[in-house]
């Protein structure tokens, strides 16, 4: 089963090839959420600062009936604590707002602050080693199993690898069908640097897609299956996002194999219009 099959990041640690994102789960809803997710199979659970429902996961971490160490637990920084100071103040509250004594894995939720997003003119390169040396101290001590980030592009990563002691385990990007960074990917698995895919069902945009769908009842699957299934199938961690147990279930049910010539036609589908990048990513900063 998928859900127990794994990658090993370049610190020789392992990481659930599919895990449960948390985005939008209230804190309230949280806990019970992950028990369902646990009790379905999940051991890799995907939650940030931004969220603001690392309680309600650390609730269900600790509550699932499963040991912690049989668990892989993921959080961000958010994305405005850009020195080392503020990394280092993330670092603590994160775990003690979960509860948890150590994180499976953190990451750097952006590379600028959300209402920044990709502005040309602050790059945040020096701002992300400040806050990647915290990260380093943390790790060391063994608070973090491991560190990494999220939404860096190929810039970013250069600029940071080029003064680390530690380099990045793990770019956590919005990857899905018709949304595909490839020259980010092959830069990343050249490096060791596992992708993550967060949004492989593009926020629910790709459900009405005809193509998709025409591809997806090929494989007598739905087309959250088959989207899940091409993450997967790139190599990286797939990581969807329910409160849901019926879906929870339903996007595990991903034993088959897409061949190679519908990746290919996956890989070409138009961009799904209606889908904007600022309209979606910048979600913590009113824009």
């Amino acid at each position: 089963m998928i859900l127990e099959e794994k990658y090993t990041l370049s610190n020789g640690v392992e990481i659930p090839r599919l895990g449960l994102g948390t985005w939008f789960i209230n804190n309230k809803s949280a806990a019970q959420a992950i028990r369902q997710a646990v009790a379905n199979g999940y051991r890799l659970v995907d939650t940030a600062q931004a969220y603001m429902n690392e309680a309600g996961v650390g609730e269900g971490i600790r509550t699932c009936g499963v040991p912690r160490e049989e668990l892989f637990v993921t959080s961000k920084i958010a994305a405005e604590a850009k020195s080392y100071q503020a990394a280092k103040k993330a670092i603590d509250d994160i775990l003690s707002a979960t509860g948890l004594d150590y994180l499976d894995l953190l990451i750097i939720h952006a590379p600028q602050p959300w209402n920044k997003w990709r502005s040309k003119k602050n790059r945040y390169y020096q701002e992300n080693k400040e806050v990647w040396r915290a990260m380093e101290k943390a790790y060391e001590a063994g608070l973090l199993r491991a560190i990494g980030v999220s939404n860096f592009l190929i810039d970013d990563l250069e600029s940071l690898l080029s003064g680390c002691k530690i380099k990045p385990m793990v770019n956590q990007v919005l990857c899905h069908i018709s949304n595909t960074p490839h020259e980010l990917i092959e830069f990343c698995h050249k490096r060791d640097i596992l992708i993550e895919a967060y949004a492989p069902i593009a926020h629910g945009k790709v459900l009405k897609n005809k193509e998709i769908a025409a591809i997806a009842a090929k494989y007598g699957v739905t087309v959250a299956q088959l989207c899940i299934r091409y993450d997967l199938q790139l190599g990286t961690v797939a990581l969807p996002k329910t409160a849901n147990p019926e879906h929870m279930k339903e996007n595990a049910s991903v034993d088959f194999e897409i061949s190679d010539l519908d990746m290919a036609k996956l890989n070409n589908i138009t961009p799904i219009k209606g889908y904007g990048m600022m309209r979606i990513m910048p979600v913590f900063s009113g824009k």
